[in-house]
């Protein structure tokens, strides 16, 4: 198993004459969507020993539309370069080694088919397009030469390897001409045989005619006929073969010299092994060719359904022909192959490689005609990733084109391996989950809905549920039965399988019976939990390792935590405010099992949040908790995440994929980016980590590849911001723009999650584009997409970055139901006006227009008239002759008898309906009676008319029913819905008319018929407003939405979408509403959410008006306030981070005379009436149970001063409620905090706030020594010493202590790590170069002041001085050291694997090497050093650490220390610059420290440097 980075590319694009080739050396190129993609064969590929000596080595990325053609330049010295033609309209000619343009050209007018660089001048570059231009361009001279030959489509070109000026143009209508270009391209040769497209045109290697024995009569299909031209025989012309293939099945020889086809060879239909020839197969061909250069009297071709055959030529008139891989199975192509290149590698070798419509690349062996490998590649867009549990290293990828990959990654003969699922599927594959205990069952999930499970190991068809999602299935999960499945009697699977659609639905299919129905789980969580309103639309589902909990994510950014068997809610999370994509929990081998609890969520927001559960799961709360804060936050990303794994192989290690374009691999538990892969062109819609390789991740995306990249060949370390986030979008700009197609309207639809939209998976071509802020769903559809045109009033702004207006961007759900609506009507209300005004002015027409024109013919044919009618009257008995002039004259039977009317009103009637006026031939029956006849006749041809439809009743109730409802039908088919439902209404069809509007998107006439005619209680009314509601919802139109859900009397998710914008207005107006309905729990959830929104803008009035809401938010409001004025007495002492001038503080009057904490206490007291000690007790009580996460380097400073203040709040009140014991450990923990974050500022802030006395007046109030508070006393004590002594410290070295920006830039430099706290123990001159330089010359005073502190930070400094915490920090810094030694060895060790061909990875990595360097002291000490530890020496270590870490007592392990090794130091730093300060004692014992414990290299270092 190799480490190395692999690539899946694209698929080779298809129906192009030539868009792959290759040179000798091993080199080759393959157009794939818009790039084109190198892959090195032969030695030179670096392949790992066994495998097949390829690699895909890189991309040609500039074109912005399909890539039509790809030819290298086959002169020696110049196989570097190469040319590209594009549906963009240009030619490029790149150089390989530097992947970039040399040059390029955009002479061609119309779509560019066919490109061939000149075997035979170096710089000539020849392309003809659809139209028949051909263009020569000769790219030294950058000159070029345009010919018309044939107003006719290019199929293929090929320029003569003999004859610099001859070239070979095959059209879609079979003729083939060979031109000359030096004579402006005049037509040597005009060669007809060939009545379909020309696919495939092959020069004979060898000049002359020599190398075939062909008779001149043999081919007796010739006809002989001069080539339209008699041409004399010239040395140009004379002497060479040409071979030519077509769709009509033929692969013609011609003669150059006699202008005419010397062999026709038909190709065979070869059965299919395992079956017979598909019927369509006649019509799916495309036949290419290869003449190998060695072999002039042998020629390749492809064949019907992908089979290579090898014809001989010599014996053309038996059709010999070998099949290539004829005895291996499974070997050939399985549809038709489009191309065909010889390759020499540089052992020699001659190999022919083949592009397929079956999306792999083969390449052949000649000398055996075996095929040697298989580079397989996709053909849409990577939705999904998943490693097999069972069998390891076992990938399978769920891919647009309908097809499941299963990739043996860990296969030691083919990198490849790769079998391919595609039966059953007939969708885009959007989720994967494979069983995690049953070998080769994967289940899968569609596009369309589709839910199926694949046996990987046979080739049986798959099982499909018969349950499908009415939208795209997002995601899968294995998981227990819950018990209300219905599974019947009997045994049930141990593991059931969990399916979340695109319609926010969680079903739940038993594997062993997939073709019953399966179980909607919203059942049992509404039934289990009470839950009287609308449960969330779910986007995620995840169960944990134990199968013991069951995440869902939802749309509205929550994620619910359920518990088995009965699905009990027990934890809500608010934390993203946009639709949940993805949820990961923590595996379960870690070396901490507590981080099991750990689960990561991303959504279309760019932050990732980790929440750590295990508080909540160990408790199992009666009621469901809701947790606000997270465990920590992943924040560096620039758009949504699609994705995230855990690393198997760490602790709390973590890789996202984002729509930014990267994966970012995290530290989670320091907050840390490590690595940063920016490999795709598009976005990241998968990740997965290796199951066997630690450095090794899979990913995939919208650019239709999947790539194993090496986390330790990564140059950036951090998502792409600013600048590099722009380049980033111009290179994903350069995929493929949708194009408008004429006269069709787009395909749209806006699917609720993620966009899962591939382009034309057929040519993998077309694509729609960019990131759609905050993930409104891109366009989804097979065709190539025309951008929308805007929506009345909608205008778009017009820049020169190519703008993709997707619907969701327009509203386009509104305008289905709103905008055309208005729109119809305006259509259907004006013209009404117009006719009526003109039908007053003209003359009525007639209702007898045939009659009255015949009664108006000459008198001759008058007076006929009157002798026919006369004979008619007068006859007694019927008589034939009569009866034909009456039946010719049938005006006449205006006065004959009634039958003759009849006549006479059925031709009138036909006339009106010939000439398009049905209302008057309505009429006319009328007049005959037949009421129910015209109805009928009406309601067949779609005329019924209001006027029809109000004379209905005459011919009884019945009639007037039924032609109410075909009236209805009708104007439904001419959109007027509205006007359907109230005539539907005229006969008390109530429902109907409701649900006619309702299915129509009329919710608001729909609601307005309803309330008005059905009685209130109706379930319709409520069901009309939930509808509504959802649409609204979808659509962003919360407002209106929540007035929808108030109506439907669930003001639970009326306070919920409105809370969905996530400003703090609405996060107001919804906590409001959320009191008003008495639901108390959501409203202070979303109060408190709206103060820290408002927190952030430090609008601090806001805040607390919010917080005052609710008054379970007593104690957040004191935390607020008490934030509040730290923050004011920040900014006053100029310490705030970017000091803000628009804070909007609270009106409190402070005293300004006390000490800080009394000032707090004050306003506590005249603004929130806190003055008893129960109060206090009882804001103690509200507050304790929250609990924030411990800090992290990467800590926001807003965030961090909240969870320090909310210490310090429950500090305060315990002091005020007498409660001592926990105060000290509020300002312990604030303290820690401020310590743990790097930020030294904040700490000494704190000190000097809330312990301005020092700790001593504490120690009185604690009493007891044996108080179970005194080790978190010590450790208080400690800290405010230890942030006493680097003061007293700077103090000596400059003048002005108070510099405050001096100060913090001083100990940022100095605290860069955490717990190992490893220092800097430099002067700050050295540090800083900015710092003030301290005085030559100091005054006596300031002598004599700091030897009077001296005197008392010498006392207190002994306590810094513990050796047990001494031992304590020495013992868990070699485990931390022993486990990065660890990590190092395995990363060396791959390293040691990789292939040399990554040599320049090292260099990238310089830098950051450097970098980590400086931050892991243990590291660098190790690499100094360079000894091998062996792995039984580390582990003896590891143990012996453990060991002495657990015979400390509880009480030192409970509560941090500050860093006793670094307080040792600069205690001797302060002994060299004021002797003074130090006893003789004191040095002694920080020196014996530092010897016994210091044994790390950082101290070792600083030690040394102090004594040298």
């Amino acid at each position: 198993m190799g480490q190395e980075p692999r690539t899946l590319p694209p698929s080779p694009n298809w129906y192009c004459s030539r868009c792959s080739d290759a040179v000798p050396g091993g080199l080759f190129g393959f157009a794939a969507r818009t790039s084109v993609f190198l892959v090195r064969v032969g030695p030179g590929a670096d392949a790992i020993p066994g495998t097949p000596p390829f690699r895909v080595i890189g991309e040609l990325v500039g074109h912005t539309e399909k890539v039509s053609g790809f030819t290298f330049c086959h002169h020696p010295g110049q196989y570097n370069l190469c040319a590209t033609s594009s549906d963009d309209g240009t030619v490029k000619i790149w150089d390989v080694e530097t992947k970039t343009v040399v040059t390029e050209h955009a002479l061609h007018q119309h779509t560019i088919s066919a490109l061939h660089w000149s075997p035979r001048v170096k710089d000539l570059v020849v392309s003809g397009d659809e139209k028949g231009v051909v263009f020569c361009y000769w790219l030294n001279r950058n000159d070029s030469q345009h010919l018309f030959i044939e107003p006719r489509t290019i199929f293929c070109l090929t320029c003569s390897p003999h004859h610099e000026d001859l070239v070979a143009i095959g059209y879609k209508n079979g003729i083939v001409v060979i031109i000359d270009i030096s004579k402006k391209g005049e037509v040597m040769h005009r060669l007809r045989g060939h009545d379909d497209e020309i696919h495939s045109i092959a020069w004979c290697p060898l000049s002359g005619e020599d190398c075939l024995s062909i008779n001149q009569e043999e081919n007796s299909e010739e006809p002989e006929i001069p080539n339209g031209k008699v041409i004399a025989q010239t040395a140009v012309t004379k002497g060479c073969y040409l071979a030519t293939g077509s769709k009509d099945q033929t692969i013609r020889i011609w003669s150059c010299s006699r202008g005419r086809g010397v062999m026709t060879l038909k190709l065979p239909f070869l059965k299919r092994r395992g079956g017979a020839v598909d019927p369509t197969v006649k019509e799916r061909l495309w036949l290419t060719l290869h003449w190998p250069k060695d072999q002039p009297t042998q020629l390749v071709s492809s064949c019907f359904g992908g089979e290579l055959l090898l014809w001989d030529l010599t014996q053309s008139w038996r059709r010999k022909y070998t099949l290539l891989s004829g005895s291996s199975e499974g070997q050939n192509h399985s549809r038709i192959v489009f191309n065909l290149c010889p390759l020499e590698t540089e052992d020699d070798k001659q190999l022919l490689l083949s592009i397929s419509m079956d999306r792999d690349v083969k390449c052949w062996d000649m000398a055996t005609l075996e095929c040697c490998w298989t580079l397989p590649s996709l053909g849409g867009f990577a939705y999904s990733l998943a490693f097999s549990p069972v069998d390891t290293g076992r990938l399978a990828i769920g891919v647009g084109d309908g097809m499941i990959r299963v990739w043996n990654t860990l296969s030691i003969k083919n990198n490849y391996d790769m079998k391919i699922f595609w039966q059953g599927v007939k969708s885009k594959v959007t989720a994967l989950c494979w069983h995690p205990t049953k070998e080769g069952c994967l289940a899968f999930g569609t596009d369309d809905g589709k839910v199926g499970l694949y046996d990987t190991y046979s080739n049986k068809p798959p099982q499909i549920s018969s349950t499908y999602h009415k939208k795209t299935v997002y995601s899968l999960a294995w998981g227990p039965p819950v018990p209300a499945v219905a599974l019947g009697e009997g045994d049930r699977p141990s593991l059931t399988l969990y399916s979340c659609g695109g319609e926010g639905i969680v079903l739940q299919h038993n594997p062993w019976k997939l073709s019953g129905e399966a179980f909607d789980i919203n059942k049992l969580i509404r039934d289990t939990n009470s839950i009287k309103y609308k449960l969330p639309v779910h986007t995620e589902i995840s169960w944990k390792a134990d199968g013991k909990i069951m995440a869902l994510g939802n749309e509205d950014g929550s994620i619910e935590i359920f518990k088995v068997p009965n699905l009990k809610l027990i934890c809500t999370i608010q934390q993203h405010h946009k639709l949940v994509n993805t949820i990961s929990w923590h595996h379960e081998h870690g070396s901490q099992p507590e981080l099991s609890y750990l689960m990561a969520s991303g959504s279309n927001n760019a932050v990732i949040y980790v929440h750590n559960l295990q508080a909540v799961i160990e408790s199992n709360p009666e009621s469901p908790v809701t947790i606000t804060e997270p465990y920590r936050t992943l924040s560096g990303h620039t758009a949504k995440i699609t994705s995230l794994a855990w690393s198997p192989h760490h602790d709390g290690r973590l890789v996202s994929a984002s729509y930014d374009g990267t994966a970012q691999v995290w530290d989670t538990l320091q907050e840390e980016p490590l690595c940063n892969f920016r490999g795709h062109r598009g976005r990241l819609l998968c990740v997965a980590w290796s199951p066997l390789d630690p450095d090794g991740i899979y990913s995939g995306a919208d650019d239709f590849c999947v790539y194993k990249w090496l986390t330790s060949m990564q140059e950036h370390s951090r998502p792409p911001q600013g600048k590099k986030s722009i380049e980033l979008e111009k290179k994903r700009l350069s995929q493929p723009k949708p194009k408008p197609k004429k006269k069709k309207k787009p395909t749209l639809r806006v699917p609720v999650r993620q966009e899962l939209c591939d382009g034309n998976e057929e040519e993998s071509v077309k694509e729609s584009l960019g990131p759609i802020e905050n993930g409104v769903s891109d366009q989804e559809t097979e065709e190539e997409v025309r951008e929308p045109e805007p929506p009345c009033g909608v205008t778009l702004a017009v820049s020169k970055e190519p703008i993709i207006c997707t619907p969701a961007a327009l509203g386009f759900e509104k305008s289905k139901s709103t905008i055309n609506n208005k729109v119809t009507l305006l259509k259907k209300e004006v013209p009404k006006e117009k006719p009526e005004a003109l039908i007053k002015k003209r003359k009525a027409r007639s209702m007898l227009p045939l009659s009255t024109s015949l009664d108006h013919r000459s008198k001759e044919e008058l007076h006929q008239d009157c002798l026919v009618l006369a004979t008619a009257k007068h006859s007694k008995e019927p008589n034939e002759d009569v009866s034909a002039d009456l039946e010719e004259r049938f005006h006449l039977g205006l006065f004959t008898d009634r039958a003759t009317l009849y006549r006479m009103v059925e031709v009138e009637g036909k006339g009106h309906l010939e000439n398009g006026h049905p209302e008057l031939f309505h009429q006319l029956m009328l007049w005959k009676g037949d009421l129910k006849g015209v109805l009928q006749t009406a309601a067949e041809r779609g005329e019924l008319t209001d006027n029809l439809v109000a004379m209905a009743p005459v011919a009884g109730y019945h009639v007037w029913v039924w032609a109410v409802e075909a009236f209805a039908k009708q104007l439904c088919f001419q959109d007027q819905h509205v006007k359907a439902a109230s005539h539907l209404l005229s006969i008390h069809k109530v429902y109907e008319a409701v649900e006619l509007l309702k299915s129509n998107h009329f919710y608001r006439e729909a609601i307005a018929i309803a309330k008005a005619r059905l009685r209130p209680e109706d379930p319709v009314i409520k069901d009309l407003y939930l509808s509504w509601g959802a649409v609204l919802e979808k659509d962003g139109h919360y407002a209106l939405a929540a007035k929808c859900y108030l109506g439907a009397t669930s003001a639970y998710d009326a306070a919920k979408v409105l809370a969905k914008k996530g400003d703090a207005a609405s996060l107001r107006t919804a906590a409001e509403l959320a009191s008003i309905m008495g639901e108390n729990e959501l409203s202070a959830s979303l109060a408190l959410r709206c103060a820290q929104e408002l927190l952030l803008a430090r609008n601090w009035v806001g805040a607390q008006e919010a917080l005052q809401l609710h008054t379970s938010l007593k104690g957040q409001r004191l935390v607020f306030c008490l934030l509040e004025l730290l923050s004011k007495h920040l900014e006053e002492n100029q310490l705030s981070e970017g000091k803000s001038s628009f804070s909007s503080y609270n009106a409190w009057p402070t005293d300004s005379e006390g000490s800080f904490v009394e000032r707090v206490t004050a306003v506590w007291k005249s603004a929130f009436s806190l003055d008893s000690p129960e109060q206090y007790q009882a804001a103690f009580q509200q507050l304790q149970n929250i609990k924030y996460p411990s800090a992290t380097n990467n800590t926001p400073s807003k965030q961090l001063l909240l969870h320090i203040c909310h210490d310090l709040t429950l500090a305060v009140l315990s002091q005020e409620a007498g409660s001592w014991d926990a105060a000290v450990e509020g300002l312990l923990r604030a303290a820690i905090r401020s310590y743990d974050s790097g930020n030294f500022t904040i700490m000494q802030e704190v000190h000097s706030a809330f312990l301005p006395q020092g700790c001593d007046h504490l120690r009185d109030k604690l009493g007891d020594h044996q108080s179970p508070t005194t080790p978190a006393f010590k450790s208080l004590k400690a800290f405010f010493i230890y942030g006493r002594l680097y003061e007293f410290w700077w103090s000596l070295s400059g003048p002005c202590p108070e510099s405050s920006v001096w100060v913090r830039a001083a100990h940022r430099s100095k605290t860069s790590a955490e717990q190992s706290q490893e220092v800097d123990s430099v002067s700050p001159e050295e540090t800083d170069p900015k710092a003030p330089q301290p005085e030559p010359s100091r005054t006596p005073e300031l002598d004599v002041r700091l030897t009077e502190e001296g005197e008392q930070m010498q006392n207190a400094c002994k306590e810094l001085l513990s050796e047990k915490h001494a031992g304590l920090q020495n013992a868990q810094r070699t485990v931390a050291e022993v486990q990065e030694t660890l990590a190092e060895m395995i990363r060396q060790h791959q390293k040691s694997q990789l292939c040399q061909s990554t040599a320049n990875g090292p260099d990238k990595n310089e830098p950051e090497q450097e970098e980590e360097s400086l931050c892991h002291p243990q590291k660098q000490c190790k690499e100094e050093k360079n000894e091998p530890v062996s792995l039984p020496e580390l582990t003896k270590r590891l143990t012996e650490a453990n060991e002495r870490i657990a015979k400390f007592p509880e009480s030192i392990k409970t509560w941090p220390f500050p860093d006793v090794m670094e307080c040792c130091l600069i205690l001797l730093h302060i002994g060299s610059q004021c002797p003074s300060f130090m006893t003789q004692e004191m040095q002694q014992q920080a020196q014996e420290l530092l010897q016994k414990y210091g044994n790390t290299e950082v101290y070792k270092r600083h030690y040394q440097t102090l004594y040298t």
